[in-house]
């Protein structure tokens, strides 16, 4: 065993009684069936257990809160706009709409393409409009 995120629910009373007792840390151990280290660890309260994986969080707890409480405000709302008045997050569009699903709404992604209508040809970098009187 030995790691403290190991450690059962009895075995953490176990060491909290022997240790208010005023018993040493390895008889603890012995009695709890742990190591030494998890005793110490558990007794001085370093109960961080196993590091977490994964990618960090680019968004923190606030500023969850504030997007779920933009969200409450209008409903209505497509993601562009909460995404422009979610102030103060460096956070990309996908990072909002993930948020905003996790909070149990539903959003629609806009719809960013060019209208082209009759004449035009979409070039890399603008529509030009070709009218058909000047060809």
């Amino acid at each position: 065993m030995g790691k403290t995120a190991d450690l059962t629910v009895v075995q953490k009373t176990i060491i909290d009684t022997l240790h208010k007792d005023g018993k040493p840390q390895t008889f603890i151990a012995k009695e709890a069936g742990c190591s030494q280290s998890a005793v110490s660890k558990h007794v001085n309260r370093k109960l961080s257990g196993r590091k977490k994986y994964g990618r960090k969080r680019c968004t923190t707890n606030r500023e969850n809160r504030s997007l779920e409480r933009l969200v409450k405000q209008n409903r209505f709302k497509n993601l562009g706009e909460l995404h422009k008045e979610w102030t103060g997050v460096k956070a990309p569009r996908a990072t909002t709409h993930r948020c905003v699903k996790e909070f149990g709404y539903s959003c629609h992604i806009p719809l960013v393409k060019p209208l082209l209508g009759y004449g035009e040809e979409e070039m890399d970098c603008c529509t030009v409009v070709q009218s058909p009187l000047f060809r």
